[in-house]
């Protein structure tokens, strides 16, 4: 292992990817991810088994996992020994180890991992005065709600956030009397700090003084962002202020009213936010409107509704999610045949500028029906045309279709990147976590190939545009 190779890692994924390590925790595969942590130098293997080792409280077999990546200056690892050793009933060496100096005090992301680490140790306080002088930073103000949650310092929270949001109100009224206009210098930030400090009041048991807070800002007058109405729509319904949400509503319909809707079912009154949802879809017709009653719908088991209410959105240019929603639907519901018919439904137009998405979606309910043999002749004749582009599309119909050993072989030998994950997950679903272990390359062979794409895909573009790569001209342009 080196540093180079983990960073590497760190940042694209590489070797062992997050899913699979997941995967493998969940079969109860931590030998495995043992055995690949030391031999394959992966640290996704060893962070996720030494977390595991930690919580079954093996210490000692936790902390010789990550100690090689530490040894080497790996700060991940680092990180992770402390938060043993703090499990381990050593908080003082463990923050000793891992204590920010002078410079890094400077560095948001430093803090606040010690943040979560003072934290763990029962030192929130601690966390609260390490982040105060970094709360002009919009992640770091929720990470400190984050990491003082059930620690018993909601108070001292609240009193950081409030002077935070009076600071920021002094800074926007003096912005705006220097241009004479509300230019909202500032507005967005505040508006953050509010909707955290209604959060502490709330996991503190103040909910009456958080409604207050945002219905204090909401009748302000003031412009406010998406999220804002929308917390505040969620919040009500928490309260059970069913009423005054359905106000809300109705003056803002787009942030409110699939939550009133909700609302309204979980109260017993299904019938009523049917209602609600078809007059705002008659009024509106906007997509997350019809979203929240195929929800509804799909709650009472009236499918096929559902997928009818839908159909108006499929082609939208922002929608494809929903059209990917139905078809999972009908074939939950037992019946992929009839999920072919909203995918040939699509206009000419929408299937010609999509027609990969169109053709994988065709291919993977061919085979969900039981249609194997006509996918892979389809698949088949795919990829004569465009060598390896449908391999995964013909391998996973080969697997429904029983010939499994076939699926492999040709995952096995395709050279499409996009392959690098089916071969395991394929091998993992048939019960051989040993072999999707192995089939995965290390990180310096991901790594190796995939910079080696990227040159091949360099090479290519200096071929058909040599001009756009190096800026320069070996024979005179024609413009």
């Amino acid at each position: 292992m080196n540093i180079d190779d983990l960073s590497w890692q760190a940042r694209h994924h590489g070797g062992v990817y997050p899913r699979m390590v997941r995967t493998l925790l969940e079969l109860g595969q931590l030998e495995l991810l043992i055995r690949a942590a030391r031999e394959r130098g992966d640290w996704n293997c060893a962070e996720a088994a030494a977390r595991e080792l930690c919580a079954a409280g093996e210490f000692d077999r936790a902390l010789a996992l990550v100690g090689p990546f530490a040894e080497i200056g790996w700060r991940a690892a680092e990180w992770v020994t402390a938060e043993i050793m703090i499990h381990r009933g050593e908080s003082d060496e463990a923050l000793a180890m891992v204590r920010p100096d002078a410079a890094e005090l400077g560095d948001g992301h430093v803090c606040a991992r010690y943040a979560e680490l003072l934290s763990k140790a029962g030192r929130a306080g601690e966390a609260v005065d390490l982040l105060t002088p970094h709360l002009g930073e919009y992640w770091l103000r929720s990470r400190l709600v984050e990491v003082t949650e059930g620690q018993g310092h909601d108070d001292l929270v609240l009193e950081v956030l409030t002077r935070e949001a009076e600071r920021m109100e002094r800074v926007e009224s003096a912005a705006c009397g220097r241009c004479g206009e509300s230019c909202g210098t500032g507005r967005m930030d505040r508006w953050d700090v509010l909707l955290l400090i209604s959060r502490v009041l709330e996991r503190a048991g103040r909910t009456d003084e958080a409604v207050e807070v945002l219905r204090a800002e909401r009748a302000s007058g003031r412009r406010h962002p998406v999220n804002l109405p929308e917390y505040y729509a969620e919040l009500l319904a928490r309260q059970g202020l069913i009423e005054e949400l359905g106000a809300l509503a109705a003056e803002d319909h787009r942030s409110a009213l699939d939550v009133y809707a909700k609302a309204l079912e979980d109260a017993g009154r299904a019938a009523e936010a049917e209602t609600v949802l078809r007059e705002g879809i008659e009024a509106h017709d906007h997509p997350k409107d019809r979203a929240a009653l195929m929800r509804l719908l799909v709650r009472q088991g009236r499918v096929e509704e559902a997928v009818e209410t839908g159909r108006p959105t499929y082609e939208y240019y922002d929608c494809w999610n929903f059209l990917h929603w139905a078809l999972d639907l009908l074939v939950d519901d037992g019946r992929p045949d009839r999920a072919l018919e909203p995918l040939d439904g699509l206009t000419d137009e929408y299937v010609e500028e999509h027609e990969d998405q169109v053709r994988r979606l065709r291919l993977w309910l061919l085979g969900v029906a039981g249609r194997c043999k006509e996918g892979i002749a389809e698949a088949t004749a795919l990829n004569e045309r465009e060598p390896g582009e449908w391999d995964t599309a013909l391998a996973g119909l080969l697997e429904r279709d029983g010939r499994t050993e076939e699926a492999l072989a040709l995952l096995r030998s395709s050279t499409h990147y996009l392959v690098r994950h089916e071969l395991p997950d394929m091998l993992i679903r048939h019960g051989r976590p040993a072999e999707a272990l192995d089939s995965i390359p290390t990180i310096a062979e991901t790594r190796a190939a995939a910079e080696r794409r990227e040159r091949e895909t360099a090479e290519q573009r200096e071929q058909d545009d040599p001009w756009a790569v190096t800026g320069e001209f070996t024979v005179e342009p024609p413009f």
